[in-house]
C-alpha cells in the first residue's frame, strides 16, 4: 500500500471541511496594519480573533525596536544554537529580566512556546515517572504527553476533588516504580477563559509530593496586579515549580520561556532537544521582546484599557443573555446551544462578517469537547467601546436571526459565486 493513500480522502475532523469555500472559514486572510480593526477579503472589519492583548503589535516603540534590531542586526545574527555559537549577553539579559519579573531565580528561552513545551515535558519525565494533568490541557502539552513513555492520569477540568484522586493513584504508582510525579495545568484556559484552580493544586502538596508546571501563555501580561500572571493573580508563585509562557500572546511576538530553580533549568538547557538542536533566537526578536517586556512592566494603563474592554463585554454579553461560561480572564467564549446545522453555523459566520463586519473566530470540535459551538473574542487594550457597542448588537441579531429560523440551509450564494474572493498577502 503507498503510504500516502490513506490521506487522499481522508483530511482529519477540521480537514473534512477544508473544501467549503477554501480560504474564508479556514486559513482566511487579515490584511492591514493590527490592531481592533483590519480588512477581510477587502471590508474594513472588527477583529477580535487575535491575541495582541496589550495591543503592543503596532505599538511605535515596539515598531523602532524592531526596525532599529533588524538594522543592525539583520535576521541570521546569531548564528547556530544557543549551546554551541548562538548566544549573546542579550539573550542572557532577557532571561534575566523575565526571571525578576515572574519572581523565580532563573529563566530560559524558547525559540517557540508551542515547540517549548513539547520538548520540556519530554525532558522532565521518564518511563518512571507519572503525569496528572487537566482534561481541557492545550494541544501543546498533550503532544508532549505523547512522547511520555511513563503513566498519565487526567482530571477533570478544574475539578480538585479528582486532580487529588489521580494524585492518589499517581502515588500508589510511584511508590512501586520509585518515580516522581508531575502536575500540568493551565494558568488561563485558551478556550474556556477559565482560570486554572493553580492555588488549590499548590495546597495539595501538604499531602502528595509532587512538581507543579504551569503553561501560563494567556496569563502572562494580563493577570496580576503588575502582569506576571497567574501566580501573582492567585498569590501562589512559590508553589509553581515551573512557569511557562509564549511571547505570542501578550507580547505579540514569537518565542517563549520557562522560568523556575536555577539547577532544573541548567539541566533543561543541556538536555532540551528543541533547543540544542535548533537555532538561537535572531536578535531582532531578542530586542523587541526586550522593548515589549520594558513597555509590559512600564506601562500599567495598557493592562487597565484591556481589562476595561473586557469588563464592558463580557457585561454587555451576560446582559443580552449570552452564554459565556465561567470566564474570569479576557479569554471570551460566546456557546451557541440548540441543534445548529453546518450551513447555519456557516450563514452565521458569514452574516456578522459580510454585514455587520465583524470578524471573530468559530471553534469546534477537536478544538473544543464534541457537541459545542463557540464564538470566540479576544478583547485587547486596542479595542474601542465603539467596537464593542457594535459588536454587542450584532451578535444580538445574528442570535434572534438563528432562533427565527432566518437562516436558509445553504452556503451563502455570494460564497459559492466567489470561492477565491479571499485574496490577499
Amino acid at each position: 500500500m503507498d503510504l500516502f493513500a490513506k490521506f487522499e480522502n481522508k483530511l482529519g475532523p477540521i480537514g473534512d471541511h477544508a473544501d467549503k469555500v477554501p480560504g474564508y472559514f479556514a486559513f482566511p486572510k487579515l490584511e492591514g496594519e493590527i490592531g481592533n480593526r483590519m480588512k477581510f477579503r477587502g471590508k474594513d472589519c472588527i477583529v477580535w480573533s487575535l491575541n495582541n492583548y496589550l495591543g503592543l503589535a503596532n505599538h511605535p516603540e515596539v515598531r523602532k525596536a524592531d526596525e532599529d534590531a533588524a538594522r543592525q542586526f539583520g535576521l541570521a545574527y546569531p548564528m547556530g544554537a544557543r549551546m554551541m555559537s548562538g548566544n549573546s549577553n542579550y539573550h542572557e539579559q532577557l532571561e534575566k529580566e523575565l526571571a525578576e519579573f515572574v519572581g523565580k531565580p532563573d529563566a530560559m528561552l524558547l525559540n517557540y512556546g508551542y515547540q517549548g513545551m513539547v520538548s520540556a515535558i519530554d525532558n522532565l519525565v521518564s518511563r518512571h515517572d507519572v503525569v496528572v494533568y487537566d482534561a481541557e490541557s492545550h494541544a501543546c502539552i498533550l503532544d508532549g504527553l505523547r512522547l511520555h513513555a511513563g503513566k498519565r492520569f487526567v482530571y477533570k477540568h478544574n475539578d480538585i476533588a479528582d486532580c487529588e484522586k489521580q494524585l492518589a493513584r499517581a502515588k500508589a504508582l510511584t511508590d512501586q516504580t520509585g518515580g516522581g510525579i508531575l502536575v500540568i495545568t493551565e494558568g488561563v484556559f485558551g478556550m474556556s477563559g477559565n482560570q486554572g484552580k493553580v492555588a488549590d493544586i499548590v495546597k495539595l502538596k501538604d499531602k502528595f509530593e509532587f512538581r507543579l508546571f504551569v503553561d501560563d501563555a494567556h496569563g502572562f501580561g494580563t493577570m496580576g496586579k503588575t502582569g506576571a500572571g497567574i501566580g501573582e493573580e492567585q498569590n501562589c508563585m512559590d508553589g509553581i515549580d515551573l512557569y511557562f509562557s509564549t511571547f505570542a500572546k501578550s507580547m505579540a511576538s514569537i518565542g517563549g520561556f520557562i522560568a523556575g530553580d536555577s539547577k532544573i533549568l541548567k539541566f533543561l538547557r543541556y538536555n532540551m532537544r528543541s533547543q540544542v538542536f535548533a537555532k538561537s533566537l535572531p536578535m531582532p526578536l531578542v530586542l523587541g521582546n526586550l522593548k515589549r517586556l520594558e513597555l509590559l512592566r512600564s506601562k500599567p494603563e495598557l493592562r487597565e484599557k484591556l481589562w476595561h474592554n473586557v469588563n464592558r463585554l463580557q457585561s454587555g454579553l451576560r446582559e443580552r443573555g449570552f452564554d459565556i461560561g465561567s470566564t474570569n480572564t479576557p479569554v471570551t467564549p460566546v456557546f451557541l446551544h440548540g441543534e445548529l446545522s453546518l450551513y447555519e453555523i456557516t450563514q452565521l459566520i458569514f452574516d456578522l462578517r459580510e454585514n455587520y463586519h465583524i470578524f471573530c473566530s468559530v471553534v469546534t470540535y477537536p478544538v473544543i469537547p464534541k457537541g459545542q459551538l463557540m464564538l470566540r473574542l479576544i478583547p485587547t487594550a486596542a479595542h474601542t467601546d465603539e467596537d464593542i457597542d457594535l459588536t454587542l448588537k450584532a451578535f444580538s441579531d445574528v442570535r434572534t436571526k438563528l432562533e427565527t429560523k432566518q437562516y436558509p440551509q445553504t452556503l451563502p450564494l455570494e460564497l459559492m459565486e466567489q470561492p477565491s474572493a479571499a485574496a490577499g498577502v
